[in-house]
């Protein structure tokens, strides 16, 4: 009995001696090098990237369909569902320490053969011909954490659960940018509407006088056949950009997690976004605040934890497995005490000695994998800065575009009305007015693109820097 003490405590001594020997790697974040400043140089304060989207953006119609967006949306709540999912495996995984207890209940009645031995002496000794067998036992389960894999496994899943959470904040990102976006295409086609409807009615009146003159034979049909051509020009827009806002409305409905139907809106977008918070140059630290970097520096923590996991598999393992219960061969004294107690302990330890290489190859996927996600990371970072470039250069060149196409919309004006004057005295002729006319309408609806895109350029921007995060 003195001997059996013994043992137990040095297997307990000895587990508790390795389980300070952890074999995984401690987590060090991949060398990665980030720019001092982007390709354009635009600066950004760090104000305007922690504003929340509820203050950057100023339209009331705006912020409550992105407020429906981000509650509603069916990837933003299958994408909660997984989080859920990964929180109870890292709640699951903090318990790795405690031990299992697991009870059993059992009967059973054994007929032996008449000439087995154990049947003879069962005669013998019960005066029956069958052997009953009742249990219950208590068993309980602890591997000692001697390679660290309990820490491990908790290091994993919680780098798994904030990478969750992260990808759950990139994608709220992403459908405020979306829904932002959305109604600013919006707002667009309805620009161009009224450009399409406002054309029609100028080419209508330009028909109407033309067919006046051919009745007064100042001009000829071929007067009257283009100018009912430029007419139906401006008309055949009309249709199509209703067509195009019936879509755009489905798609954004849909977005916001309701079905398709018609979207309030402003008539312009003057106060779509606060356009002035965005002066010039990027500090590069800003990046670290756009939760898809985050979440991928938690796949490479995730990813390291991983290889501990696989390297400590090639090593020893040490359980104990003590067990009690009661035990009778009758069910009239099964719970008499001390009579049926049953005890016993053991300790287990097993080595895997030849797996094939299993073991082996799986520590080495396990390292590629980390080398992967590594990588993974650093391209993560380096497509965030490119997003902040192309942005940041969308957003100049907008702008310029829109300095230009507002000084040839004066031009082209002026071109037109001076047409008609010159048209109407029979100093110019009706091809010269048709033209001015459908180059007016082309810049019109050139202008209205421009705008979208320098708002469009805008909100990418403040997405791409991080902005939008709760």
């Amino acid at each position: 009995m003195k001997l059996a003490k013994i043992n137990i405590y040095l297997l307990l001594g000895t587990a508790l001696y390795l389980s300070s020997c952890a074999v995984g790697r401690k987590y060090s974040r991949p060398a990665i090098e980030t720019p001092v400043v982007y390709r354009q140089q635009i600066s950004v304060t760090g104000d305007t990237v922690l504003l929340p989207w509820k203050t950057f953006f100023q339209d009331p119609k705006l912020v409550e369909l992105i407020n429906q967006a981000v509650v509603k949306n069916m990837d933003v709540s299958v994408a909660m569902l997984n989080l859920e999912q990964v929180n109870l495996t890292y709640k699951q995984a903090k318990l790795g320490l405690i031990p299992s207890l697991d009870l059993a209940i059992g009967a059973s009645r054994n007929f032996p053969s008449k000439n087995s031995l154990n049947g003879s002496l069962n005669q013998q000794f019960t005066g029956e011909r069958y052997l009953d067998d009742f249990n219950a036992t208590l068993s309980l389960s602890w591997e000692a954490d001697i390679w660290g894999k309990v820490k491990m496994q908790k290091a994993g899943a919680k780098a798994n659960y904030l990478m969750q959470k992260e990808n759950l904040e990139a994608l709220r990102t992403r459908i405020v940018a979306q829904v932002a976006q959305s109604y600013n295409n919006l707002i667009t086609l309805d620009e161009q509407l009224k450009v399409a409807e406002r054309n029609t009615a100028l080419s209508d009146s330009t028909l109407k006088m033309i067919r006046i003159q051919f009745k007064s034979a100042q001009v000829n049909s071929l007067a009257v056949a283009q100018a009912e051509a430029q007419k139906k020009t401006a008309e055949l827009l009309v249709p199509l950009t209703k067509l195009n806002i019936e879509v755009q409305e489905n798609a954004l409905s849909i977005l916001c997690g309701k079905f398709p139907d018609q979207i309030e809106r402003a008539s312009d977008r003057a106060e779509l976004v606060r356009t002035k918070l965005f002066p010039t140059g990027v500090p590069a630290n800003l990046l670290a605040r756009r939760p898809d970097i985050k979440a991928a520096e938690y796949a490479v923590t995730a990813a390291n934890a991983n290889t501990g996991l696989a390297k400590a598999a090639m090593f020893p393992a040490f359980s104990l497995t003590p067990s009690v219960g009661m035990n009778s061969f009758k069910f009239n004294n099964w719970f008499d005490l001390p009579g049926s107690l049953a005890r016993n302990f053991a300790g287990n330890i097993a080595q895997p000695i030849f797996r094939k290489k299993e073991l082996r190859t799986a520590y080495e996927i396990a390292q590629l994998e980390q080398q992967k996600s590594a990588e993974q990371f650093r391209l993560s970072v380096m497509t965030a800065v490119g997003e902040v470039s192309d942005a940041l250069v969308k957003s100049k060149y907008a702008e310029e575009r829109s300095l230009l196409v507002d000084e040839k919309r004066t031009a082209l004006e002026k071109a037109g009305r001076d047409a008609m004057l010159l048209f109407k005295s029979g100093m110019a002729t009706y091809l010269e007015v048709i033209v001015a006319q459908n180059n007016s309408l082309q810049n019109e609806l050139e202008r209205t693109e421009i705008k979208r895109d320098q708002f469009n350029a805008i909100i990418d921007l403040y997405r791409s820097l991080g902005g939008g995060v709760e």
